[in-house]
C-alpha cells in the first residue's frame, strides 16, 4: 500500500504547516525575549527557538530550543515544560487556529550535529586530498570538423 501524497506528489508539511510553525516560532521568541515568566528558572534563561514543526493536524508543535551558543540546561528544559500551558495560552491569543496547539519542547542538537560532521571532515587526511586537490578546468567542446 503507497502512502497518500498530497496534491503534486509532494512529502513533507504543507505550506500551511510551514507558514503556521514559524509564526508560533516568532511568538515563542517574543516571549522568551520578554521573559515574563514566574518561574525564576525561566526568568533568568537565554533561550532561542530555532525552529518549531508542526503535526499535520496542527495540534501539536515541537519546538527545538538551544541556549546562547550551548545546550539548555536540565531545570531550564523542566520548566519550559511546566510553562507549556501558559506558553499555550499566549500563542493562543498570538496565532488564531480553530485549536491551540500542544507545545512540546526538544533541545536542538542541529549545531552539535553540524560541528561534529566539521571536525571529522577536517580530521580525515583522504578528505582533506580530496579538498586540496585544484579544480579542473572543463575542456572546451571540440570544433565541428567538416
Amino acid at each position: 500500500m503507497t502512502k497518500p501524497t498530497r496534491r503534486g506528489g509532494a512529502e513533507g508539511p504543507s505550506q500551511r504547516q510551514l507558514r503556521v510553525a514559524e509564526e508560533i516560532r516568532h511568538v515563542l521568541a517574543m516571549l522568551f525575549e520578554r521573559r515574563d515568566f514566574r518561574d525564576p528558572d525561566l526568568a533568568s534563561a537565554h533561550i532561542t527557538v530555532t525552529e518549531v514543526r508542526s503535526s499535520p493536524d496542527l495540534k501539536h508543535m515541537t519546538a527545538f530550543v538551544s541556549g546562547l551558543g550551548r545546550d539548555v540546561p536540565p531545570e531550564q528544559m523542566k520548566a519550559l515544560k511546566r510553562a507549556a500551558p501558559f506558553l499555550r495560552h499566549e500563542v493562543a491569543k498570538a496565532v488564531r487556529l480553530r485549536y491551540a496547539p500542544d507545545l512540546h519542547f526538544q533541545t536542538d542538537t542541529a549545531l552539535d550535529y553540524a560541528m561534529h560532521i566539521s571536525k571529522v571532515m577536517h580530521d580525515n587526511p583522504v578528505i582533506q586530498a580530496d579538498l586540496a586537490k585544484p579544480v579542473d578546468e572543463p575542456e572546451a567542446p571540440d570544433s565541428p570538423q567538416g
